[in-house]
């Protein structure tokens, strides 16, 4: 089964013989991936089912949430943090974005982006938050608590002076280029670092 586009990318990115921690992991798609081309990967979910599931396809996860538990992993525990499609169901995602380098010198963040022409075209005409392929389900269904645009995710990273090694757009399943990212863009994955 091939890999959702954004974890491919990660997984393409991530070095061999790397240490990563793959937080909100699911049911251990990504870390397989990583596994397969020799990086130690390991995780982090809070669906209790998800993590039977990792755990019996041999993998190291731990049931857990990000917003209180990565506080329990040292400085500089592994060479990546990785939080795919996490970052909009944190409580307070800043924190959880320096959490991510406290434990890991680079990071790599991906999420939808709010800002999207068809979800800004859904609120303008309809006035009702959109239903889409990558958001799928009501808006008192969705386990999203903070709706950011990639414009919110590049000024959170320039306030706290995280530095972008690279920055991937996809639109539908497919690259896009940054330019108008902010509006062109359905999902963004930025490698990110210490600045």
């Amino acid at each position: 089964m091939a890999l959702r586009p954004d974890l491919a990318i990660i997984a393409a990115a991530v070095p061999a013989r790397a240490r990563a921690l793959d937080i909100g992991c699911g049911d251990g798609e990504l870390i397989a991936a990583l596994r397969d081309k020799g990086v130690d990967a390991r995780g982090l979910e809070i669906d209790p089912s998800n993590v039977t599931a990792a755990i019996a396809r041999g993998q190291s996860v731990v049931q857990g949430d990000a917003n209180r538990d990565l506080i329990d992993y040292p400085a500089d525990g592994f060479d990546y943090a990785i939080l795919s499609q996490t970052l909009q169901t944190t409580e307070r995602p800043d924190r959880v974005v320096g959490e991510l380098l406290r434990i890991a010198p680079r990071a790599f963040v991906s999420f939808p982006n709010f800002a999207h022409w068809r979800v800004r075209l859904a609120l303008l005409w309809n006035g009702r938050m959109p239903v889409t392929r990558l958001l799928p389900v009501a808006w008192y269904e969705t386990p999203n608590i903070h709706h950011v645009t990639v414009s919110d995710f590049r000024q959170l990273i320039a306030d706290k002076g995280i530095r972008v090694e690279r920055a991937w757009y996809l639109s539908g399943d497919k690259p896009t280029s940054d330019a108008a990212a902010s509006w062109r863009a359905e999902h963004a994955i930025f490698l990110i670092s210490r600045g």
